[in-house]
């Protein structure tokens, strides 16, 4: 008997969140603080004083994490599920509401962690309608070996050009990856029993676009535009907490 890993995709009529965009101080300052709404804290972010206003509210946008925005800069970004079909992102949210997780790399052991923390809250979100996907910068076959290793609960996506990632402006490189936090997490992770797939890690594909490449996760729908809830992943096993999420999608 042949195996489909087609996805059984959930719809509903959640309700609407409306957007609260970040308040940005005076270009003229070297340095400004936003405020992260439901967050207790903020973020400080150099800005040379020569700046252009535009400037600074994308570097702005891009630094936010667990806030509510609007809309998604890369609705005709294609991911595909395993069985190779290829979908505009923006689907995985347009019937419904979901909440995206973006993976590292397949091969992560972070990234197989999170993906257990945010399947076992999974009866939760089914209660509440809320889908759980997990997308992945890597090819296909990629993400069918991550789905055998981990049997996440969720629906799968592959990202082969990382398209994703540039829209959502996560961050990447080295000294987000090698951190001594991330050290210390990913040691934490292999006493509960985790472990780093070095195959996939070393693959062509996830050494030269993605080992270095942080994720996050999304809120979004029901609608292509709307986007309710962000948490750019600051360095590698930057989780929000669960009950975080839980509050902006599912209560």
């Amino acid at each position: 008997m042949a195996m489909s890993f087609l996805p059984n995709r959930l719809h509903h009529h959640p309700t609407h969140v409306l957007p609260n965009p970040p308040q940005i101080l005076s270009p003229r300052l070297s340095f400004f603080s936003l405020g992260l709404g439901r967050c207790n804290n903020s973020i400080r972010v150099k800005i040379p004083p020569r700046q252009s206003r535009l400037n600074m509210l994308q570097i702005a946008a891009s630094s936010l994490s667990g806030i509510e925005s609007s809309g998604f800069p890369g609705e005709d970004i294609t991911v595909f599920d395993l069985n190779g079909n290829g979908i505009p992102i923006s689907d995985l949210w347009k019937d419904r509401k979901a909440v995206v997780a973006f993976a590292r790399h397949f091969g992560c052991v972070l990234c197989r962690k999170r993906a257990d923390y945010l399947a076992s809250k999974k009866d939760v979100m089914d209660a509440s309608g809320v889908s759980l996907v997990l997308v992945g910068p890597g090819s296909i076959d990629q993400a069918k070996a991550f789905y055998e290793q981990t049997k996440f609960e969720g629906e799968i996506y592959a990202d082969p050009s990382h398209a994703s990632y540039r829209a959502l402006r996560f961050v990447s490189g080295v000294s987000t990856t090698f951190t001594p936090k991330a050290g210390l997490k990913i040691i934490k992770s292999y006493m509960e029993g985790y472990r780093q797939d070095w195959k996939l890690s070393f693959e062509r594909d996830t050494v030269a676009r993605g080992g270095w490449q942080q994720g996050g996760i999304i809120i979004a729908g029901p609608g292509q535009s709307n986007i309710s809830y962000v948490h750019r992943d600051r360095e590698a096993g930057d989780d929000p907490d669960i009950e975080e999420i839980l509050k902006a999608c599912c209560l």
